[in-house]
């Protein structure tokens, strides 16, 4: 099955979106920053990264551009709750540097896990 990687700083938020994806097969790696999240990816290739924008170390936007580089193939879709701007700003930022799917917080469980299945196909 395919392997994702999940990336975002709010512990709750990050075990319910791997919880939600475990039961629907896949195999999740989490991170709590872009810093591990790149760490994590370059270790053990994933299929699809889910990252959130707003984090500390290294925030989604400078995560995506750098795994863009890194790896052109690699699925991404980004999350956003918004910070000094509002989340659609961000989402829109993040989808023109490479992110195929971007969502605003809260996600609705099953637009993530459509997006997801589209994506792997």
């Amino acid at each position: 099955m395919a392997c994702i990687l999940i990336i975002d700083d709010e512990p709750q938020l990050l075990n319910m979106l791997a919880q939600t994806l475990e039961r629907e097969g896949y195999d999740i790696v989490k991170a709590s920053n872009g810093k591990e999240g790149i760490r994590l990816c370059r270790e053990n290739p994933v299929d699809l990264i889910i990252t959130d924008i707003i984090m500390p170390e290294k925030e989604g936007i400078e995560t995506i551009f750098e795994l863009r580089k890194e790896f052109p193939d690699l699925k991404i879709i980004a999350i956003s709750g918004g910070g000094r701007i509002e989340p659609e700003e961000y989402l829109d930022i993040a989808k023109k540097i490479g992110a195929q799917r971007t969502f605003a917080k809260p996600v609705a469980r099953e637009d993530l896990i459509n997006a997801v299945r589209e994506l792997l196909g």
